[in-house]
């Protein structure tokens, strides 16, 4: 596993761009450490090294991962976070419980929770719905991560037109939440999910109903 570090290590040292790392920073108030790597080109090391991160058996891929996800380097999580949605196959419903755990302990900022979360937890509640009721009680946590993650896990399944209700409970009891990063979180997946029911003609009303409710934080409506 050490030896598959390196390997993604040296290739993403070695696709630096002077450029696209002095960039990086302006789209976040925290400061990041960043190879300066273009996403195009991370997915396609992901790709390369798949087929020998998925011989490994389940419990030491997850520690791969956690090992990853415990890196300051963005970049390496996202390795994982194209990696994740291929495993689901292996995943169960209590792995939603470790999914939460690397959020409060290893996710601090809105690119790490947003890549994480879009697909790997949405696509594990699209699995199990069961677990939804889980990823709903994230809202209330004082955790602002965890938080922005319950409404951002949402946005895939919301495009399908999959659980719009949890969706909008989840948003309601966030729309008085004044942290910017949760409020942000909230935006952009009302924009998605009002594009969906806009093109499908489904209960637009509802949308508009939500985002209209009150404003407490500024939360923009456009």
């Amino acid at each position: 596993m050490s030896n598959l570090l390196e390997q993604i290590r040296t290739d993403l040292k070695a696709a630096t761009d002077l450029k696209t790392q002095q960039s990086f920073q302006r789209f976040f108030k925290e400061q990041v450490k960043y190879y300066g790597v273009k996403t195009e080109t991370v997915g396609k090391i992901a790709k390369k090294y798949w087929p020998q991160a998925k011989t490994l058996i389940n419990k030491r891929f997850l520690g791969y991962v956690r090992s990853s996800m415990a890196l300051t380097i963005p970049k390496k999580r996202f390795i994982v976070a194209f990696w994740l949605p291929n495993y689901l196959d292996h995943l169960e419903p209590n792995d939603l419980t470790t999914f939460k755990r690397w959020i409060e302990c290893y996710i601090n900022n809105w690119a790490k929770c947003d890549g994480f979360c879009n697909h790997t937890t949405g696509d594990l509640i699209q699995k199990y719905p069961q677990t939804i009721g889980e990823v709903k009680s994230w809202a209330k946590s004082k955790n602002r991560w965890l938080k922005r993650a319950s409404a951002v896990s949402l946005i895939v399944p919301a495009k399908k037109g999959l659980f719009l209700k949890d969706a909008f409970e989840i948003c309601d009891t966030m729309l008085a939440d004044c942290d910017d990063m949760v409020q942000k979180g909230m935006d952009g997946y009302s924009k998605r999910k009002a594009e969906y029911i806009g093109k499908k003609s489904l209960n637009m009303w509802l949308i508009i109903d939500w985002l209209c409710r009150g404003q407490p934080c500024g939360m923009p409506l456009s």
